[in-house]
């Protein structure tokens, strides 16, 4: 699939994308696979946080999540379709680079909507530059604060106050495994996620909470459009897929790994890639 030129502003509208993303909105079909959990989701507002948001609400979930006070918009379409199904969905504004919020939003989740058993952790930030040379400092911290630091402080916040049972998913790219000179403190903080989530699962197995990560390969999201210029007729072409993956096709890897479906799992990184390498 070809996409038409198109550029945004950071951090994108999903609104205003052409064409929009799948999010599973129309084909999505929950069993109650998550019926009585209680999530966190990260950049719960669009692209695959959004497509997350709407499959655990379908399984029976009721959730919180977290975006950018400029994804509003995104936000409350992504509430509509979760309440459509039912379920809670508790709006969180706020930029996660900020320590105190991550900690606010794990209590306030756990607080109103009764525990937290599934920490998503989704949202992130990356820049392209025309050379690694190029990276200023300023972005190399915001992609870490964002991507990392902000997986800590929401993780450390969330343990204590879940329960045997509970997982923490979170979210590493295939740019973990094939990183471009361009946006490599995306890529070196991908390989961060990575390396926490396989640690992290080591500490918390006795406790009976396990933690994972899916690492998406080119997926059509507001992240591309706001980050990569306007040259993005052949974006995922690269894949052995020859196309991009949707937010949709991302969405049941999350469910199965938050569902009792992998009880025996920890420690693992799931790539969906279209075909590209991950090891």
């Amino acid at each position: 699939m070809t996409f038409p030129r198109q550029q945004q502003k950071w951090p994108g509208l999903e609104s205003r994308m052409q064409p929009r993303p799948d999010y599973g909105a129309e084909s999505y079909r929950g069993s109650g696979r998550l019926a009585g959990r209680k999530a966190l989701v990260t950049g719960g507002d669009s692209g695959i946080g959004r497509a997350v948001a709407v499959a655990f609400a379908r399984e029976g979930a009721d959730l919180a999540i977290s975006y950018l006070p400029e994804e509003q918009s995104d936000a409350e379409e992504t509430k509509k379709v979760v309440e459509s199904a039912g379920r809670r969905c508790l709006l969180l504004p706020g930029d996660i680079q900020d320590e105190r919020f991550c900690r606010e939003i794990v209590a306030e989740t756990a607080r109103e909507l009764g525990g937290l058993s599934v920490l998503a952790n989704i949202a992130g930030y990356q820049m392209a530059f025309d050379s690694f040379a190029e990276i200023p400092t300023q972005d190399i911290e915001r992609v870490y604060r964002t991507n990392v630091f902000a997986m800590f402080w929401l993780s450390q916040a969330a343990i204590p106050i879940m329960k045997p049972g509970a997982s923490i998913i979170n979210t590493a790219s295939i740019q973990a495994y094939q990183p471009s000179p361009s946006i490599l403190h995306y890529s070196s903080s991908k390989g961060a996620i990575a390396t926490f989530t396989k640690g992290l699962a080591q500490e918390l197995a006795p406790k009976g909470i396990r933690v994972n990560a899916v690492a998406p390969g080119p997926i059509w999201t507001p992240l591309i459009v706001s980050t990569m210029g306007p040259s993005v007729e052949h974006f995922g072409e690269q894949a052995p897929l020859k196309r991009a993956g949707q937010p949709a096709e991302m969405a049941p890897i999350y469910v199965l790994l938050a569902a009792n479906d992998s009880s025996y799992v920890t420690g693992m990184i799931y790539g969906a890639t279209g075909g590209e390498i991950t090891a």
